[in-house]
């Protein structure tokens, strides 16, 4: 054998292989807003037959301390109808506030009939704001029929200082009762917490250290202070996606943290962040990942 070829192993050992980085985290925001009515089962499957990695949502208390899906703390009038299929006027559903009605109430409301103005592509289907419970149920049922991987979940507090015990529980009952559905249905391993409130993220870093938690920003003080927020440090930085930048991702990736933005709706700026080399992208339209946009 000739001597050049019996170093060829020993080469292939000693060349570095090539910078892999980990398959972008597509996630679809409130399951599919821009396509399906959000935050609700038929959003959450759709989104999984795009192809999303992890569905984005938001979760709420009701009266009777059952966790659903909103991202309003009332009936925003912007899209919910009333069970007898009258509109709502902003007035009555800010009054209508989820922590102040039972689910079985809250679930008669229509929330899908008659679209969103703001998404003039979503689909008009008659639906309701459901149960966590019911959406775990049904994401993994789906995954498993169709023989996909199971969805992981991120799933926001929506909570604020100014509506401890009026528009939600304070923090420590708020995720006592997310965390109790999370660990009753086993996908803990497949969850993240994201808020932009950092008391509900110590509770949960607390009392379950080992979930992942995201710091969710959309201010200009920079990643440095608002880091400081926290005691410790989140897995993920999650700011809205003008705010990032080569140096913020370098500089969380140094530390660590890694790097999603919210909520990237155009085909270019998708781009620009997957050449930054973020983690994942926050999307109302998981369809453009369908249409081969970046190479996954």
């Amino acid at each position: 054998m000739k001597p050049f070829l019996l170093l060829l192993p020993l080469l292939a050992m000693l060349t570095p292989a090539p910078t892999q980085h980990p398959p972008l985290d597509v996630q679809g925001h409130r399951g599919c807003r821009g396509l399906l009515p959000e935050n609700t089962v038929l959003a959450m499957l759709h989104a999984l037959d795009l192809g999303v990695t992890t569905l984005e949502m938001d979760a709420a208390i009701s009266q009777d301390k059952q966790v659903l899906l909103s991202h309003d703390p009332y009936l925003n009038a912007d899209f919910v109808w009333t069970p007898d299929g009258q509109p709502l006027t902003p007035a009555a559903g800010k009054a209508l506030r989820l922590y102040g009605l039972p689910y079985a109430e809250i679930r008669r409301y229509d929330v899908g009939s008659h679209g969103n103005p703001k998404f003039p592509r979503q689909e008009k289907l008659k639906t309701y704001k459901p149960l966590l419970a019911e959406v775990i149920d049904s994401a993994e049922a789906h995954a498993r029929r169709q023989g996909r991987p199971l969805p992981h979940y991120n799933i926001e507090t929506k909570t604020t200082p100014a509506g401890d015990n009026t528009l939600h529980p304070e923090p420590a009952e708020f995720v006592r009762l997310l965390l109790t559905v999370i660990t009753e249905k086993g996908v803990q391993d497949r969850v993240i917490i994201q808020s932009f409130d950092p008391r509900t993220l110590e509770v949960v870093h607390r009392t379950h250290p080992t979930l992942r938690t995201a710091l969710l920003v959309e201010n200009t003080d920079g990643l440095a202070a608002n880091l400081k927020r926290l005691s410790f440090r989140p897995n993920i930085y999650s700011p809205a996606y003008k705010l990032v930048t080569p140096e913020l991702v370098q500089t969380c990736h140094k530390q660590g943290i890694q790097v999603i933005p919210w909520t990237v709706n155009s085909a270019a700026a998708i781009k620009e962040l997957v050449a930054q080399q973020v983690d994942g992208i926050i999307t109302d339209y998981p369809d453009l990942f369908s249409d081969n946009v970046v190479n996954k």
